[in-house]
């Protein structure tokens, strides 16, 4: 969020890290996006048909005075920011006397933020129906493409689950 430069990023991350909506879906929204009872409506999505997203109080303040509509260039000002934080990284590993990971914020897209934020519904409990819901995936394996669990997370839920633990 640093490495953004911006008062607009750091609230469109946040968005889409909250929401899994599509760059296209947030890219439209203002201050004046209407946020009733912690929905907020999309009328234009990729598939064409309106979506009811529901806001978190967190993700309803990043919708505040301060969110003017995004301008199109929102994936170049993503990708000039991870390129100053792998920057920044570099520097801190070369005082750490530290060897850089190469892969480290090589990939990192605006669309990655989709997968996370989908990652993220199941790890704070929803089900498939309201994950989709949510994500507006229409199939289970788009939902799964989307979805990249974290294998240790799942041993943790395991070894708490009572006839797993013998």
């Amino acid at each position: 969020m640093a490495a953004t430069e911006s008062d607009l990023l750091p609230a469109a991350i946040h968005l889409a890290l909250s929401t899994a909506m599509r760059r296209g879906e947030l890219a439209p929204l203002s201050w004046r996006s209407p946020v009733l009872k912690g929905v907020l409506r999309l009328s234009d999505t990729k598939n064409g048909e309106p979506r009811d997203v529901p806001i978190t109080l967190a993700a309803s303040a990043a919708l505040s005075d301060k969110y003017a509509a995004l301008p199109a260039t929102l994936t170049q000002a993503f990708a000039r920011a991870v390129k100053r934080a792998r920057e920044t990284y570099e520097t801190e590993c070369k005082v750490n006397g530290v060897e850089p990971d190469v892969g480290y914020l090589e990939d990192l897209r605006f669309h990655d933020l989709r997968h996370e934020a989908t990652s993220r519904l199941f790890e704070a409990g929803l089900s498939v129906m309201e994950a989709s819901a949510v994500t507006g995936h229409k199939s289970l394996q788009m939902l799964k493409r989307y979805t990249h669990l974290d294998a240790g997370d799942i041993a943790d839920k395991l070894n708490k689950a009572a006839k797993y633990r013998q």
